[in-house]
């Protein structure tokens, strides 16, 4: 391989699977595009004629620039003010950030909840489990990727299948009945009506919000049923005025995209169990928004959202 044209076509093939190495492993999408800013710069001064399997070399390179990541991203989130929350990209409709997500194991791969649950494993454990769920590499291919032997391999992701198992939770309601729960939800917290809020809350729902201390937020858990429906109604009283709510989808799930006048302030992921809310999960840092506020412009606006 010599011209510059030929590396680029190579990298470009294979962009998307890296895109989604990195985003998987780090939770955002900022610096998965910044891993492969540098993953194009090593791809560049590779000797290409070593290199048998141009996909293999560019997913062990996105996979070992994410280790290095992950290791000083767990010193700045120990810093980080608040509730630290993985960054959303909206899915569906004309939006292919993340690649298709047809299928239920795609989907699940990228969910929000997921992500935000890989942040309890080790870098290594993280590495295994994505290479071997979502890309449905072998362990001896993950043990090549992450540079360790079949066996260590196979045991990090046994770790960490069980370490985010014991903690996932059933996801009964489909997109209908969700959209119908979450109208009743809004009515409700919007006319502030707290019996009516509290009727849809689980007894120990709890729910997170991840503002970066840049807007206002509580910056702990809010957790159980009282505590949770006044906060809402609270935040909504002070801060609502002006912000509307919208349907999307995010992460490959249905989700709220709350946009003001300025643009888009929170995307707001809701989690039922049967007709009980468990959990909310609010990204309203707004520089884990940016990509949002890019991809509406994309689809020209709140209008191309779709549902």
């Amino acid at each position: 391989m010599s011209s510059s044209a030929e590396q680029l076509e190579v990298f470009q093939e294979h962009r998307g699977r890296m895109f989604g190495i990195a985003y998987r492993m780090l939770g955002l999408a900022v610096e998965a595009d910044e891993v492969l800013q540098d993953a194009w710069l090593r791809w560049q001064s590779v000797d290409h004629r070593s290199v048998k399997e141009p996909g293999a070399f560019l997913a062990k390179t996105v996979t070992n620039l994410c280790l290095n990541q992950l290791t000083s991203a767990r010193a700045r989130r120990e810093t980080y003010v608040g509730e630290w929350l993985p960054e959303p990209i909206l899915t569906g409709g004309k939006l292919d950030d993340l690649g298709p997500l047809d299928e239920v194991a795609q989907r699940e791969s990228v969910s929000f909840a997921l992500l935000t649950l890989l942040e309890k494993l080790t870098p290594a454990e993280r590495a295994a489990y994505v290479l071997r769920e979502a890309f449905a590499y072998s362990h001896r291919e993950v043990a090549e990727l992450i540079g360790t032997t079949e066996a260590n391999a196979r045991q990090l992701h046994s770790r960490a299948r069980k370490r985010v198992g014991a903690d996932r939770e059933s996801r009964p309601v489909d997109p209908g009945q969700w959209r119908a729960l979450v109208e009743r939800f809004l009515a409700a917290a919007q006319l502030g009506d707290i019996g009516g809020l509290e009727t849809m809350l689980a007894a120990e729902v709890v729910s997170r919000a991840d503002s970066g201390g840049k807007v206002n937020a509580a910056r702990n858990p809010v957790i159980g049923r009282d505590r949770v429906a006044r906060y809402l109604i609270g935040v909504l009283e002070r801060f609502g005025a002006g912000i509307l709510p919208y349907f999307g989808h995010a992460n490959g799930a249905p989700a709220i995209v709350a946009v003001g006048p300025d643009g888009v302030r929170a995307v707001v992921f809701l989690t039922f169990d049967g007709d009980e809310l468990t959990s909310l999960e609010l990204a309203m840092n707004p520089d884990k928004l940016s990509r949002v506020d890019e991809q509406l412009s994309r689809i020209g606006g709140v209008s191309g959202l779709g549902w």
